[in-house]
């Protein structure tokens, strides 16, 4: 029981500071208090606090306690610092490895964890020459492409901040950030994104650049236990839904589905369950935290989910018409409209991209 126990407290804790409830520089509660808590001996939170302190996540101080690590240093790494964090990697690669975890699995996960650490919007319009700063929809095409963008041109970075569709366009438009992702559709029109650009950036020229079109449907456990086959089933009283926040382009198009199906908000038991990336949706499910969430068919694939299939939505990147000829957003233009980006896109599974690299312009 202690063996299961301690990692369980240090998920507890890790959960806290992926989602802002302990900030960086944050004191840790004591461990007299955590062991009143958990019931359980001394010795259980000192394991818990050394696997997170393992981690890099916290840090002991004598006689001050364990805090949460302040964020790190924007300075290029030291090579120690460099050759520690590589240890740290390979330690973990060779006991995932030795678990019968395959590359391919492994590389998938660490994609998906690093995504909890960028929903988190861009707090500064100060960016360092050569970079681009991204604020949108959580996407994994979205990934490859900052990853390869990067790749082929080491001059240039994409960072990413994951906020939803709403909120990078916002972020756009107050210039915390330089390009946005979005899909957001507007039942009136029933057309994607154009009429938000619009009412956002009034008068203003904004490019449109297709990154693909993505599959969107009902995410649920291995074998479909609950039986689910469509939205009406989100009614029922014995499924558990979880739910994206409020200005995702997810959370726009279900609830615009739900309203044309009849079904009600407080019908669903966990709408009100909020999480801000497809990622932590898959996470809930796999947790058996929730029976069933929206989201995209790459992330339920790579974890292991099943699919329902719901609807077709295109993911377009946002930004203003001047930065068309600029160096760095030429070199995204020019990388979209390769043949192979399509290829690579589609191999991450539930993309279609016929339509990648397309450029419309909105007046």
């Amino acid at each position: 029981m202690g063996e299961f126990l301690y990692k369980k407290i240090a998920e507890t804790i890790r959960d806290q500071i992926l989602d802002g409830t302990l900030k960086p520089g944050d004191r840790l509660p004591s461990i007299r208090y955590l062991t009143q808590k958990w019931n359980c001996t001394p010795g259980t939170i000192q394991r818990a606090y050394k696997q997170l302190a393992h981690s890099g996540i916290v840090t002991s101080r004598p006689g001050q306690g364990t805090h949460v690590v302040a964020k790190p240093p924007t300075a290029q790494q030291t090579p120690l610092r460099q050759a520690m964090l590589l240890n740290r990697t390979e330690t973990f690669l060779f006991e995932s490895l030795s678990a019968g975890y395959s590359p391919t699995e492994i590389e998938q996960s660490l994609q998906i964890a690093l995504d909890r650490w960028k929903t988190v919007e861009q707090n500064s319009p100060q960016k360092p020459e050569n970079t681009i700063l991204f604020s949108g929809s959580h996407d994994r095409a979205i990934n490859w492409l900052a990853n390869h963008f990067h790749t082929v041109y080491p001059q240039f970075s994409m960072p990413l901040a994951f906020c939803g569709s709403l909120g990078g366009l916002i972020a756009l438009a107050e210039n915390r950030a330089n390009i946005a992702g979005c899909h957001l559709w507007d039942v009136e029109s029933d057309t994607y994104n154009v009429p938000f650009i619009r009412r956002l950036f009034p008068g203003r020229k904004m490019t449109i650049v297709r990154l693909a079109s993505r599959h969107l449907g009902l995410i649920i456990a291995p074998g479909n236990p609950k039986r689910i086959t469509g939205l009406p089933d989100l009614a029922r009283p014995d499924v558990h839904f979880i739910n994206r926040q409020r200005g995702s382009g997810t959370r726009v198009w279900l609830d615009i589905a739900l309203q044309k199906s009849g079904i009600f908000p407080h019908q669903i038991y966990g709408y009100n369950n909020e999480k801000l990336t497809h990622s932590d949706v898959c996470r809930a499910i796999l947790n058996q935290q929730a029976d069933v969430g929206l989201g995209l068919e790459s992330v339920a694939a790579a974890l292991g989910l099943d699919f329902i299939p719901l609807t077709i939505e295109p993911y377009d990147l946002v930004f203003p018409e001047e930065n068309l000829q600029t160096p760095a957003f030429s070199a995204i233009i020019q990388i979209l409209q390769q043949p192979n980006t399509r290829a690579a896109i589609q191999a991450l599974g539930g993309y279609e991209c016929t339509q990648t690299g397309h450029i419309l312009s909105v007046p």
